[in-house]
């Protein structure tokens, strides 16, 4: 077997809409395509002997047993293999289960898709379940131990941290969106100008100086002492003859630890000789130069959390220990309390397994033990000196118990350090009565707490200690949103979405948008090339100074990686047209409206698709939606669009010269079309269908009022800075050039319709064909060509995308010969810009050159400067 590619799919896709997040793997079974499962002799049994789980496994029979009768039947390798990278990622600690497996079209290949919760372990799956099954095909002995303990520190390598993740997933159910910035815990929740912004459990609303007050534990305690809070006596020190003098003062025990450490780094507890002070120093100095030496108080050790300055909870933290039993080694307890089932790697459960370290292994010595050591029976043994979860710590809530006098001490504590989301830890017998009278005192004040002793303590209620997180940065009825329209088509997704940010920015919104020439914000150009994929989604969905989002969604992104969002307020479907056929996966027009129809899938219930009636396939989209649906149309008589607003439906259409809104039986008419200059007085009959979807698409918005789109319309000029490489005219002295980024035979022929209006004594067809299209679609171009232009001129495009030139050209030539145009002069002169000069240099009076621009920019960069030229002579002659 062979992996051909592996996709990563973050967004909703081809596949699937709810489920974002997917592995599509491209395979090509080579000799095993010959070889259904039940012909490879004992591959059910060591299937089963290698992973029994997978008796859970359904498959399409809906029982458990079904995936293992399936292989016993005969089943395709690439679907087994479906079911062993879920199945691995499961016992790896990331349960999940969707997968599908189709053939490709192409024999013996096959795509084989299945869901991740960490992209790196879905990868990382899908080679190791293709390395495993064909090993298990071979009948070798293969150790899929180690891809199990392999995918378990890839999720904790990658995996939000358990206190960020649960602040996510908080937001998630209220219909917040967020975005991971980095591979660790910056994450931005909300879009646009409405988002905030988490680092574990700092937020955008955290004070920085607090951040540092609570970082430098000598000044939170000065703080705190002013304040009249209890905290333990003691001293900075920075050398050994300091740390005496602290020592002669204070006394035994001791706690030392560095000055600006956490998560109990460089701690130690409990001193009570010189030899384990000094010790012990050496530990704290190895982070900070400054350590801090305190009075060691004893009790327990509990942690309170405040956020916005409101108590929400407390535990009771115990760390890392054992019990003697009077019979066994401290390694055999320690071995046994790893059994308990709620211990795992890292995060995946609620308690992480003990493991052994230095540190533990200084403790014991301290004690005169080893790991050989066997404690009396009922002895506690201590193996870490902090109560860290992550360090085989446990908690126990406690929330129940506290002391009024101690959460007003509490809210206070916040409050005087400045800390929205404050962990506080406290040393006291218990937190049933106030501190200053049972001898506790406050150690540290935590900015970044942990939450995960809270969300999944060892012993008692688990408390949702995100939710008021989430409330304080998205008080109720916000959910961190802007508005999104989405537009995606064959043809006419660039021209529309400009004209529709175009209405937005009128109406006095900040808009991001996309296209295939870039992504602007605010009109500003920030990327250049075509930007119609997620990730310029997301760059303009991360900007803070964007209200409105208007993003063109091509189909090589969707299927390259599915949309940078999860759901959408207007989706716009233009048309579905012969174009990309046999790329992708996608060999047939149904197949390409399935592409598409990704986009008004995810429109919010309460949301529009805005749909094309005159398009067969762009109307069928409506049957499998949940949301609103409107459409747009060239014919006001369409029975289609008669039906939908009979039914008091809306919809967008061209009827006597103007572009107009049906609502029900309303009829408001919006602007004549020779009043708007995008349809050059109406003969670019393409425009105006552009214009029925943004027309319709913007008013559905209550803010944006119809005088605001009248004016947008009135002042959206087609030009080379509002929309570059559509239909870009530019008027010489004795000639016209048209440049226009036609690339498929629909929208040739929509621009040819549109020269065919104009008046010229000739037209000048500059021509090529994309490499990556089916033969007869570049033919297509050829006959369309053949049949419009009195004059054709072949260049080829920069990229060849998979062919040869002389293969271009040749398919075009006989495209044009089966025009049954035998009059056509016909030159080939590969490079653009020589094309370009050439019919400059040649142009007839009163004709037009028309030109399928490949790089636009250059393109007309080059023919500005020509007819800056020309204005120049022009100028020096008068």
């Amino acid at each position: 077997m062979k992996i051909v590619e592996i996709k990563t799919l973050r967004g909703p896709n081809y596949w699937s809409i709810r489920r974002s997040k997917l592995i599509q793997m491209k395979l090509d079974l080579e000799e095993l395509e010959q070889k259904p499962t039940n012909e490879i002799p004992g591959f059910r049994e060591r299937l089963e002997k290698y992973f029994p789980s997978l008796y859970s496994h359904r498959c399409s029979e809906g029982v458990p047993g079904g995936f293992f009768h399936r292989v016993e039947e005969g089943t395709w390798m690439g679907h087994v293999i479906e079911h062993v990278a879920l199945e691995i990622q499961t016992l790896a600690g990331m349960d999940t289960g969707f997968g599908r497996t189709r053939g490709t079209g192409v024999a013996g290949q096959y795509y084989v898709v299945f869901s991740y919760m960490e992209e790196d372990a879905g990868v990382y799956a899908a080679k190791a379940a293709v390395r495993i099954c064909q090993a298990i095909a071979d009948d070798q002995v293969y150790n899929f131990d180690e891809d199990i303990q392999a995918l378990r520190e890839i999720r904790e390598d990658t995996r939000l941290g358990p206190s960020t993740g649960s602040i996510v997933d908080e937001a998630v159910k209220r219909g917040i969106p967020f975005i991971r910035l980095n591979r660790h815990s910056l994450v931005q929740l909300g879009y646009g100008i409405h988002q905030k912004r988490i680092r574990a459990t700092i937020a955008s609303t955290t004070s920085t100086i607090a951040v540092d007050i609570a970082g430098d534990k000598e000044e939170t305690k000065n703080l705190l002492e002013a304040a009249e809070i209890p905290v333990p006596r003691g001293t900075i020190v920075r050398t050994a003859e300091e740390l005496s003098d602290a020592i002669e003062r204070y006394g035994y025990p001791l706690v030392l630890k560095p000055i600006d450490g956490n998560h109990g780094k460089g701690a130690t507890t409990n001193i009570n000789d010189w030899d384990h002070a000094l010790k012990a120093f050496e530990a704290a100095q190895y982070y900070s130069r400054a350590v801090i030496c305190e009075k060691f108080i004893t009790g327990f050790d509990f942690r309170v959390l405040v956020i916005n300055h409101k108590f929400i909870c407390a535990a009771l933290r115990t760390p890392a220990s054992v019990t003697g039993d009077g019979e066994h080694t401290i390694q055999w307890l320690i071995d046994e309390t790893n059994k308990d089932e709620r211990r795992g790697f890292g995060h995946e459960k609620v308690l992480t397994q003990i493991t052994i370290d230095d540190s533990t292994l200084k403790m014991l010595e301290e004690k005169g033990y080893t790991l050989e050591s066997v404690p009396a029976s009922g002895e506690l043994v201590l193996l870490k000196h902090t109560a860290n979860l992550s360090t085989g710590g446990t908690s126990t809530d406690v929330t129940d118990e506290v002391h009024p006098t101690n959460i007003f001490m509490a809210e206070r504590i916040s409050k005087i350090i400045g800390l929205d989301i404050c962990g506080i830890d406290i040393m006291a017998e218990n937190l049933k009565v106030p501190i200053n009278e049972n001898g506790g005192a406050v150690l540290e004040v935590n900015a970044a707490p942990g939450f995960r002793m809270h969300i999944e303590p060892a012993q008692g209620l688990a408390r949702n200690v995100s939710e008021p997180v989430v409330d304080m940065l998205f008080p109720r009825g916000m959910n961190g949103r802007i508005p999104i329209i989405a537009v995606t088509g064959t043809n006419g997704k660039t021209t529309t979405t400009r004209l529709t940010a175009h209405i937005c920015k009128t109406a006095g919104y900040k808009v991001g948008f996309t296209t295939s020439d870039g992504v602007y914000i605010q009109n500003t150009l920030m990327m250049t090339g075509d930007c119609t994929g997620p990730m310029s989604a997301q760059f303009v969905l991360k900007d803070p100074t964007v209200d409105f989002a208007v993003l063109e969604c091509a189909r090589g992104g969707i299927l390259r990686a599915g949309l940078g969002f999860q759901n959408c307020d207007i989706a716009i479907v233009t048309n579905v047209s012969s174009d990309h056929i046999g790329l992708g996966g996608i060999d047939d027009l149904e197949q390409m409206a399935k592409v598409k129809q990704v986009l008004p899938e995810t429109v919010f219930e309460h949301g529009y698709a805005i749909l094309n009636a005159d398009d067969d396939r762009v109307y069928a989209m409506r049957k499998d939606l949940d949301c609103n649906v409107a459409f747009f149309s060239m014919d006001e008589n369409n029975p289609r669009i008669k039906e939908h607003c009979a039914d008091g439906g809306l919809a967008s259409v061209y009827e006597n010269g103007y572009v107009s809104i049906l609502k029900g039986n309303w009829k408001i008419r919006v602007e004549k079309v020779s009043e708007i200059p995008l349809t050059f007085g109406g003969k670019a009959v393409h425009n105006i269908m552009n214009t029925l979807p943004a027309i319709l698409a913007t008013y559905i918005f209550r803010n944006i009022k119809s005088e605001d789109i009248k004016l947008a319309l009135n002042t959206f000029v087609p030009s080379p800075v509002q929309t570059p490489g559509r239909l870009n005219l530019f008027q010489f002295r004795k000639f016209n050039f048209l440049v226009d980024f036609a690339h498929n035979p629909a929208g040739l022929q929509l621009l040819c319709d549109f020269v065919n209006k104009m008046d010229s004594t000739k037209k000048v067809g500059i021509i090529s064909g994309t490499g990556d299209r089916r033969d007869d679609d570049i033919r297509e171009l050829g006959r369309i060509s053949g049949r419009n232009f009195d004059e054709i001129i072949i260049r080829q495009d920069r990229h060849l995308r998979g062919r040869s030139a002389d293969e271009i050209v040749n398919l075009l030539l006989e495209g044009i010969n089966d025009s049954k145009r035998e009059d056509v002069p016909i030159k080939v002169i590969l490079n653009e810009k020589e094309a370009i000069m050439y019919a400059y240099e040649n142009a007839e009076p009163g004709s037009i050159i028309t030109i399928m621009a490949d790089v636009v920019t250059e393109a007309l960069n080059l023919i500005k400067d020509l007819k800056e030229e020309e204005e120049k002579q022009r100028v020096l002659q008068s």
